[in-house]
């Protein structure tokens, strides 16, 4: 299969847990490690007690020789024999807290992973979490580490649904700087999503405002209550076509901040599909239509599948719009800095704008005369620039384009508002006009060099 798919020009990354083992709790069957050598491979507490910070009933002793053992060797095996590229390491904040204590960056489990002659060539990616306020580490891991960035799935739900201004938005548009640069890693390595397995499908994150969890037979007591999810008006399936349409158009915008921002996508499969598990966010433990994904072709789901790929396709084209390093505000060979923040006025954002907590209007410039990207030859990559226009406001709002300064016309190029994203009037609109940007919707449009 991972030769398959490399011949396909496909890479392979495959989640790995090794945070906790199947047992459960201390009260469940013996099934794995426990039975070996308990105090070698689990952590405990004081009393002899074990230790839960996965939530899982257990947690692996990352401090353990025989544990960096485990791991290591298991990994090795998967990277060499099998060739895969890279690992998402599931909870991995376990792995940096041997004996259970503060997260360490440097932690002897993390170290060997990232200074072994094998592994230290794949890509490695972090959950940066566990079940504990404590594990809660975005932004802190090291420096061959690619992270999910949860800052970025909260942030975006947050502003589409009018729940946050733009300030933290413009860190989570442009990279998220200030989560990775200071440890000299890149753009790439934020791991930038709006979904993923565990939680509410993008279908759900805009039908249902709380979980639905009762066929889990935990009472609706399991998953998270925090979803930032906003149902539009009606809690689950409706058929109002005024709240059809807003939910489609939220999906879109949601979609269309993911593909546009600076970092790597990560989508899940089916949600370009439509998928709904009817307001479920752990369906982990169903094996039924619920947690399948239905691969049955709806009208709805052909219209978001279609935007989709027009989004896909508009990211591998536009090399300013996936930079492999973070903007500076230096000046590039157009004169204008590579990036620049607008109000709706068309006037560059002032500090004291960032602090405005009733703005839900962005306007983001990105000039693509020098992307930072190179050929195979090693030449600079150019492209044309490109001016985002965000607003999660209810009602349309009027926007003054910038002046002439940053090109010599605008052209819309994506539009939320429509089905499949393409503007309603193409038409270039010349510098300093007043264009209207509707009721929570995107518009992006590309500025020719």
């Amino acid at each position: 299969m991972v030769a398959a798919l490399h011949a396909a020009n496909i890479e392979v990354l495959i989640d790995v847990v090794y945070n906790h083992t199947c047992e459960g709790g201390p009260d469940g069957p013996t099934l794995c490690f426990r039975g070996f050598d308990a105090p070698g491979y689990y952590l405990h507490a004081g009393g002899g007690s074990t230790v839960d910070i996965t939530g899982c009933g257990n947690t692996l002793d990352a401090g353990s020789p025989q544990v960096v053992r485990l791991v290591t060797d298991s990994l090795r095996y998967w990277a060499d024999e099998m060739g895969v590229d890279g690992f998402r390491f599931d909870l991995a904040s376990t792995m940096g807290r041997p004996n259970g204590g503060f997260f360490d960056r440097d932690s002897a489990l993390l170290t060997a992973i990232t200074t072994d002659p094998v592994l230290c060539r794949s890509k490695l990616i972090a959950e940066p979490w566990d079940a504990t306020g404590d594990g809660y580490r975005v932004g802190d891991f090291g420096v061959q580490w690619a992270e999910w960035n949860g800052r970025y799935r909260d942030t975006v739900r947050d502003f589409w649904r009018g729940h946050t201004s733009v300030r933290d938005l413009a860190y989570r548009l442009s990279g998220s700087s200030d989560l990775y640069a200071d440890d000299l890693r890149r753009p790439w390595q934020s791991i930038n999503f709006i979904t993923a397995h565990d939680g509410f499908t993008l279908r759900d994150l805009v039908s249902y405002n709380d979980k639905h969890n009762e066929e889990n037979g935990e009472n609706n007591r399991d998953g998270t209550n925090d979803n930032r999810s906003w149902n539009c008006g009606a809690e689950g399936e409706t058929t109002d076509p005024g709240i059809i349409e807003l939910r489609a158009k939220q999906a879109r915008n949601l979609l269309a901040t993911l593909v546009l921002s600076t970092g790597t996508p990560m989508m899940v499969a089916g949600d370009e599909m439509w998928r709904t598990q009817g307001g479920n966010n752990n369906a982990y433990c169903l094996d039924n239509k619920v947690s399948w994904v239905d691969w049955t072709t709806t009208d709805a789901g052909e219209a978001l599948l279609g935007f989709t790929q027009r989004l896909i396709d508009l990211r591998a084209s536009s090399p300013a719009l996936r930079q492999p390093e973070f903007f500076e505000g230096r000046t590039t060979p157009s004169g204008n800095p590579d990036l620049v923040w607008f109000r709706p006025d068309g006037q560059e954002m002032a500090e004291t704008d960032w602090f405005d907590e009733g703005r839900r209007t962005l306007g983001m410039f990105i000039d693509g005369s020098n992307c930072l990207s190179r050929t195979r030859d090693g030449e600079l990559v150019s492209d044309d620039s490109w001016l985002l226009l965000m607003h999660a406001g209810a009602d349309a709002i009027t926007v003054t384009l910038p002046h002439e300064r940053y090109g010599p016309s605008y052209e819309p190029y994506l539009d939320t508002t429509t089905t499949d994203g393409s503007p309603a009037d193409p038409a270039a609109i010349l510098p300093r006009s007043k264009v209207t940007v509707e009721g929570r919707s995107l518009l992006l449009l590309r500025v020719p060099r």
